[in-house]
């Protein structure tokens, strides 16, 4: 992918649009194809050259295949190659659980559809260049804030041909959970904490190995497989802050905990030859106490950094960029939106954010800690066998996972100029 930059010499020059959105991933993208749908001028930045980085959220969950329903695009994506997950299970000390059933959801897709995140991201460049007042800048990195009369007027990006100062009506802080955008603006941040962290890793799949989402669940350790047709995406979950510790016990000792979890594997362990080819999330659970301020908004990790249990993040900035759209389009095409109107978007979502990351801290309490600290024989909690047990409650996980506590819609129509 190439980067949609002006011509420009090795100084300080300007730009401008409607709405800079800063971030190229889920819910930036996501919004900019919804605003220049609606005929609003936007500019997306990404600071990659592309969007192939390993290890991102690869879940796109049921409310969002929704969503590109509502856009007509559903049925070309879902041409590309995916894979779907129709439950979720998990191994708890040798014991298989279904604990997640998506197939009684009110959507038209009753699963999850596995796909690198960059092909998803891809796809919505794709359809959001179809729409004269779209600009997607890669390799364009937010490095400050304009300011002016106590409003954020725009952004200062480095690129590859110079700094370009770029004015907006409205920067939408989309950069994810290290955001530079709400750094920059001194947007107060609650964290709210997570006792673990996430090795991911890469082992190829073979025929016979199982097709659904999996995890494994054994003596002080956790892990989740990701089919990725010929590979398995891998997540290793770990006590918060341990990682030199189990770098120090060596990668061999590393393979052995991860056989011990997936015997299955076998010798395709011995793929993770050195540390390079194991990459550390350090976990964040944390959400700003206010998501704007005059000529900003911040939305999706930026505004709210989520667990990784359940892969609900991605659904959350999908719904985000959902919800600012069919509040902010219409202003937007004009003009500014005020102070007001930017609240709004935080009042439709921040409920649904408080929801799922106490439901997500629940998880942690009462299955993550449990788990990581346990030592000898693991029998499953309580909540798992209940929900493993009694087919009807396998939808209440599925319901959170796959659609969220808030699913929004699109409302805005396509706009046609006069």
């Amino acid at each position: 992918m190439t980067a949609d930059l002006p011509a420009l010499a090795a100084v300080t020059t300007t730009d401008k649009t409607r709405c800079c959105i800063v971030g190229g991933g889920p819910a930036g993208m996501m919004l900019g194809l919804l605003l220049a749908r609606a005929g609003v001028e936007v500019l997306v930045l990404e600071k990659h050259v592309d969007f192939l980085r390993d290890f991102r959220g690869d879940t796109i969950h049921p409310s969002t295949l929704e969503v590109l329903h509502e856009l007509g695009i559903l049925d070309e994506f879902l041409t590309r190659p995916h894979q779907e997950a129709q439950t979720v299970s998990l191994t708890v000390g040798g014991t298989p659980m279904v604990l997640g059933d998506f197939s009684h959801l009110p959507t038209r897709c009753k699963f999850v559809a596995l796909m690198p995140q960059w092909d998803f991201l891809d796809f919505l460049a794709d359809h959001a260049r179809q729409y004269p007042n779209f600009r997607l800048w890669m390799e364009a990195e937010c490095t400050g804030l304009l300011t002016g009369d106590g409003a954020v007027s725009g952004v200062r990006v480095n690129t590859p041909k110079g700094v370009v100062e770029v004015a907006a009506d409205l920067v939408v802080g989309a950069d994810g959970r290290r955001s530079v955008v709400r750094d920059k603006a001194g947007l107060v941040v609650t964290d709210i904490g997570a006792p673990m962290d996430v090795l991911w890793m890469r082992l190829s799949r073979q025929a016979g190995d199982p097709d659904q989402l999996l995890g494994k669940v054994g003596a002080g350790q956790m892990l989740v497989m990701i089919d990725r047709d010929t590979y398995w995406q891998c997540a290793f979950v770990i006590p918060k802050g341990t990682f030199a510790d189990l770098r120090a016990a060596g990668l061999a000792a590393f393979r052995a905990r991860i056989l011990e979890l997936a015997p299955f594997i076998g010798n395709r362990a011995e793929e993770l030859a050195t540390w390079d080819q194991v990459k550390l999330l350090t976990v964040t659970v944390d959400r700003l106490v206010r998501w704007a301020r005059p000529g900003l908004l911040c939305i999706g990790d930026a505004a709210h950094a989520m667990s990784p249990i359940g892969g609900i993040g991605i659904n959350l900035a999908i719904q985000d960029a959902v919800a600012t759209a069919n509040i902010l389009s219409a202003r937007l095409r004009e003009g500014a939106p005020d102070m007001a109107l930017l609240a709004k978007v935080q009042a439709r979502r921040d409920w649904a954010t408080r929801t799922t990351q106490a439901f997500q801290v629940m998880m942690q309490n009462r299955l993550i800690s449990p788990v990581l600290a346990s030592r000898g024989n693991l029998s499953a909690p309580l909540l798992l066998r209940v929900l493993a047990g009694i087919p009807l409650f396998r939808r209440i996980p599925a319901r959170i996972v796959g659609m969220g506590f808030q699913p929004e819609h699109i409302e805005t129509p396509a706009f046609t100029p006069p």
